[in-house]
This record gives C-alpha cells, sequence and structure tokens, in this order.
C-alpha cells in the first residue's frame, strides 16, 4: 500500500525564508495520537497539528508530514516496515535535509537499527522519536521530544555550515543515541532509552549540546538504501538449566540462517560436551552464530574465560560491545546482502555503522 499524501504543515515562521526542510515520517505509535471529543485515543490528525503544538510557529523551517497507510503498534513491527521507511527516505532524500521517523517506543530501537544498516552513506539526520504519553495529556513528552528532534534534523555547525548529524539516531527525553546504540530500558517514566557502551551524541538541556567527536563522518558516496533484509534468524538467550532438546529445537529450525546467541556476562557459554556438539553441527550447517552478552554493559571477550574458548575455534563471532537489537537486525541486514559465509561473517565481525567500539570501521564510502 502506498502512503498517504505528502502534508505540509509548516511553512516557516512568521514569513521568512525557512531555514531547512525536514520530512515526518509518521509510523504509528503513541506520539501521533490524541483524544478526540469521545475521550478515545485515536491516530491525530496533521494537517491539525498545528493547533495542538503552538511551539511549530517558532521554528524556521518547512515540515512536511508522509503517513504510513495504516499506522501500527511497534509491537506489530517486521522487516518489511523497516524496508518500507528506507524506501520513503530514499525517495525524498533530494528535496529534505532532514528527516524526523514517529514511532512506537517497544520496537523503536529495533527500527533505528536496521535503518542504519539499511541507509548506507548517509549523509543527512535521520532522527527517531516518539513519547511515553499522547499529545492530548497535560503531561505529554510528546510535544518537547518532536519539538527537539526537528530541531536536531535540522542542525547544521554554526561554522562549517555542514550537516551536524550525518546519520541514523534517536531522540528522546534529553538524549540523542545512536541508532545502533539505543535500547529500550523503562516503561513507566520518560528516560525509556539509553545507550550504555557509547556517549550520546547529544544532549537536551536549556541548549541543544552537541559532541561533534562522536558523530559518525560525512560519507564520500551517494546514499545507497538496500532493499533486502533476510528474517531467517533467532535469538537465543541462555539460561541456567537450558537443554540440548531446546538447543536443538532451536539450532535446527527448518531454514535457519542465522543465530545471536545471548551468553553470559563476557560471552560465556556452558562447556557441556553436548551443547558444544550443538553449536559445531550448526556451523557445519552453515549457520551464522553471533555472540551477544546479557549484560548491559562490558563487551564479549572470547576465550577470557574457559567457557568461550572454544567459540573461536567453532567459528563463533564476538560481537564485542553490539546489543542484541543491532545484532539482530545487524544478522538480517548482511545474510541479506546475499555474500559467501567467509565474507558474511568477515562483515558481521566489523564495526559497519558504529554498533562496536572494537574493530577496524568500514570506511564511508565502501559499497557492499
Amino acid at each position: 500500500m502506498e502512503p498517504t499524501p505528502l502534508i505540509d504543515i509548516k511553512a516557516s515562521a512568521h514569513g521568512q525564508q525557512p531555514e531547512a526542510s525536514v520530512l515526518v515520517i509518521y509510523t504509528g505509535g503513541t506520539v501521533g495520537m490524541a483524544y478526540n471529543k469521545r475521550g478515545e485515543l485515536a491516530p491525530m490528525r496533521f494537517d491539525q497539528i498545528r493547533k495542538k503544538m503552538p511551539e511549530l510557529r517558532q521554528l524556521n523551517m518547512r515540515i512536511s508530514v508522509l503517513s504510513l497507510p495504516e499506522p501500527i503498534d511497534s509491537s506489530n513491527a517486521t522487516p518489511q516496515n523497516w524496508l518500507q521507511i528506507a524506501a520513503l527516505v530514499a525517495e525524498h532524500y533530494a528535496r529534505y535535509d532532514g528527516f524526523v521517523v514517529l514511532h512506537g517506543t517497544d520496537t523503536m530501537a529495533y527500527s533505528a537499527a536496521a535503518l542504519s544498516y539499511l541507509l548506507e552513506n548517509l549523509g543527512k539526520p535521520v532522527v527517531f522519536t516518539g513519547a511515553q504519553v499522547p499529545l492530548g495529556r497535560i503531561r505529554t513528552d510528546a510535544r518537547r521530544n518532536l519539538v527537539t528532534a526537528l530541531e536536531i534534523a535540522a542542525a547544521r555547525h554554526p561554522r562549517a555550515g555542514t550537516v551536524r548529524v550525518p546519520e541514523v539516531c534517536l531522540f528522546f527525553s534529553d538524549v540523542l543515541i545512536r541508532g545502533t546504540r539505543a535500547k529500550k530500558v523503562e516503561s513507566q517514566h520518560f528516560n525509556a532509552f539509553k545507550s550504555e557502551n557509547y556517549p550520546p551524541l547529544a544532549r537536551a538541556g536549556i541548549e541543544l549540546e552537541y559532541h561533534d567527536h562522536l558523530m559518525r563522518l560525512l560519507p564520500g558516496a551517494p546514499l545507497r538504501a538496500h532493499h533486502q533484509l533476510d528474517d531467517r534468524v533467532v535469538v537465543l538467550k541462555l539460561f541456567p538449566g537450558i537443554t540440548e532438546r531446546v538447543l536443538r529445537t532451536v539450532l535446527e529450525l527448518d531454514d535457519l540462517r542465522g543465530c545471536v546467541l545471548e551468553t553470559y556476562g563476557s560471552g560465556n557459554a556452558p562447556t557441556a560436551p553436548w551443547f558444544l556438539q550443538a553449536l559445531r553441527e550448526a556451523r557445519e550447517r552453515g549457520i551464522q552464530l553471533l555472540n551477544v552478552s546479557q549484560c548491559e554493559e562490558g563487551r564479549v571477550i572470547q576465550g577470557q574465560y574457559e567457557t568461550s574458548a572454544s567459540f573461536a575455534e567453532l567459528g563463533i563471532i564476538g560481537g564485542e560491545d553490539i546489543t542484541t537489537e543491532a545484532a539482530i537486525t545487524k544478522l538480517m541486514f548482511v545474510l541479506g546482502l546475499g555474500r559467501d559465509a567467509v565474507t558474511t561473517a568477515r562483515l558481521l565481525g566489523q564495526d559497519l555503522r558504529g554498533e562496536i567500539s572494537l574493530g577496524q570501521p568500514v570506511a564511508p564510502g565502501i559499497r557492499f
């Protein structure tokens, strides 16, 4: 289904020439809802957003809104939705200075990570944001999140005049987080997202404080939007008492191509012969295994303890300090490239979009 027609909700402030143009892509979620006359939460009509958000009058920018034909609860988000959003950014890339994606909070971190991989050589901001409380409530966080996300999407260096945030990111409460580093950690408070292993790209206080040295460099090649993800993947979280039957039921799924293995501490797992044999057989069937720590902070260091010493010999890839959200979307992306097993494993172990802190980053101009 095609998205709804573009709606221009704001041209400029007080008739001035707009300093920037931003496209808002509404996918669904609490941020795009308001109370109707019957007191029910319903999707908001964005052509009337100016009445609900007078703050927009102070922004000197052209703002357009594009809505998915059927807004989705983020719990229903799929890889096809990620591909659709990436295609919309690519289609309108030349016409806008930045993009804001309004999204439900439950799977926003997955979507931001997926878009980070799909939009290769991105040179403009794509800012995900949402809300914990609907726009119609008095104590809503929707207004502040949306206004700040718009400012970030339009931001340029005050001296150089170049794009300030040339990457996919997520703004919520008062922090701007890299798209491949975000994790939802709170369901009842406004500070819903954190980045445990990488500092925020910016903080919003009285002023927006950008940490320019943490941003990815501007690319040296045109944007390339990928259009393929492989969803034949699974996340397997280890727990004390996991049985051989459970492990094999997961790893022997028909047509499985990749597994994110959530291990203990710095990448440790049982050393029982049946456990290692099941992993060995999975690798022999061509299944890529990506080792990710269950800890929110720290990293995987395979071989530091006896309980992970055999992983390298088995061909299991250490995920460094990657989050599970970034790991599963990276697995879908890299497998979707259709490369040979050696290249696939190499790419899974590399830093592609700032998702891990160690390893040699891929240069912005390299194409897959």
